[in-house]
């Protein structure tokens, strides 16, 4: 769903099917927008984050943690390390979209 919706944005896409191929591909072409998620599998979203703020690049990606995960704490744990913002699962196209503009995401196609 989430794929969709960011598609309809105006953003390329491109998916992991975990955190350790979800840090490759960032090694290999850092993205505008990471739509990332806390529990993952072979690497978590706190361990992802900490790994991906030591990667240099000119444009930091922003990131928008997804997840269902409520408690306050965690939330500004998250916030903490770096997250650029937090959205609650489950979300909509109207939730995600207002998200991914207050955090400034540049979409691909209005580069």
């Amino acid at each position: 769903m989430a794929r969709r919706i960011v598609e309809g944005l105006g953003f390329d896409v491109v998916e992991a099917a975990d955190g350790v191929e979800g840090l490759d591909q960032c090694l290999r072409a850092v993205p505008d927008l990471i739509l990332l998620d806390w529990r993952m599998p072979t690497m978590d979203g706190m361990d992802f984050l900490t790994r991906l703020k030591s990667i240099d690049a000119l444009r930091p990606p922003k990131v928008l943690f997804c997840s269902m995960e409520s408690d306050p704490a965690r939330i500004a744990e998250a916030l903490s390390a770096g997250a650029d913002d937090y959205v609650m699962k489950p979300f909509d196209g109207d939730i995600l979209q207002s998200k991914i503009d207050e955090i400034g995401a540049i979409r691909a196609n209005a580069a």
